[in-house]
């Protein structure tokens, strides 16, 4: 985790969650996270849209350019990416693990902004496959964020956390490696022989 929205969002969610898979979305109080709310988004699961977004925060919406409520989360990352987006979802839901991505966002004259995303799963009245709890930040605001808004987010990056329950409680896993490496370096390619 590199940015400290991120980091905050995920040691609230592992307090209210108090050793349970979950906490439930009743826990949450937006008193106890008032400066993180601008980067905090809220989805909805079983609802007509995929992946509804029931809640976005106010950086997360300029970043965008947009609002975001009741839009499919998928909407502003390049369709090529949807598959590993709803994957990470997919698996963030069903396992109940967190996840976090590193993304990148473009706008539609070539600037580029590199973001972090995390999704972190919520009871809902006791069904876990119902919310998951998340934010979006931006690593750097460079002076035209907000102001010219991001078309597209390019996943980069994924991992998906695990705590470790054994005499250093606090240290966080990583499961699984970044899904693409950069331009130019060697790719770790899942499948083979181990």
């Amino acid at each position: 985790m590199k940015h400290a929205a991120t980091t905050a969002l995920y040691a609230y969610w592992d307090r209210l969650r108090a050793g349970r898979a979950a906490p439930e979305r009743s826990d949450l109080d937006p008193a106890a996270i008032r400066g993180l709310l601008g980067d905090v988004f809220l989805l909805e699961l079983n609802g007509v849209v995929r992946y509804a977004v029931r809640l976005a925060g106010t950086r997360i919406c300029a970043l965008l350019g947009r609002e975001l409520k009741d839009r499919p989360f998928a909407e502003p990352f390049a369709p090529e990416d949807w598959p590993d987006l709803y994957a990470l979802l997919d698996g963030v839901a069903a396992t109940a693990i967190p996840a976090v991505a590193g993304l990148l966002g473009e706008t539609a004259d070539g600037r580029k902004l590199d973001l972090e995303l995390a999704v972190l799963p919520l009871k809902h009245r006791g069904r876990t496959h119902a919310r998951l709890l998340g934010s979006l930040a931006a690593l750097e605001v460079p002076y035209w964020a907000g102001l010219v808004p991001l078309s597209r987010l390019r996943l980069v990056s994924i991992r998906h956390l695990h705590r470790n329950h054994g005499p250093a409680g606090d240290d966080i896993d990583l499961l699984t490696p970044p899904r693409r490496a950069a331009a130019g370096r060697l790719r770790l390619l899942p499948g083979g022989r181990g």
